[in-house]
């Protein structure tokens, strides 16, 4: 259950980065369309940041260090635009337009999801 909350999380804030953040954009014909588009997209960045991202950070560590956390804004981004490149190779209407539109898209994600998770807590970190 706790997954399909992090996933309906994730799909909701990949959502409202597409209204808020120019260059971040699901171009679903219907409205089922786009959201099996943002549940399949939610779905791959979530994959990418459980799989790459802490491999990332181990190997990365002193960059980390040296930029006291501001090279995991980058790495972020990077991870969005993976998942961008991903989403075009299965052919899914999503698309992110650059470095740029990536680091803003991965950082309205971010607090978007924090905000949620805030307000409607996983049942499994309770314990």
């Amino acid at each position: 259950m706790g997954f399909l909350i992090r996933l309906a999380a994730t799909a909701i804030a990949l959502w409202i980065t597409t209204l808020i953040v120019p260059g971040v954009e699901v171009t679903g014909r219907t409205g089922y369309d786009t959201a099996f588009t943002l549940i399949v997209v939610a779905l791959i960045f979530g994959l990418v940041n459980a799989v790459l991202k802490p491999v990332i950070k181990v190997v990365g560590c002193v960059f980390y260090l040296l930029t006291l956390g501001l090279f995991a804004l980058v790495v972020n981004a990077l991870l969005f635009l993976l998942t961008d490149r991903i989403a075009r190779a299965l052919d899914l209407p999503f698309q992110v337009d650059g470095f740029w539109a990536a680091f803003w898209g991965a950082i309205v994600m971010a607090v978007v999801t924090w905000l949620i998770s805030v307000a409607v807590p996983d049942p499994a970190d309770r314990r």
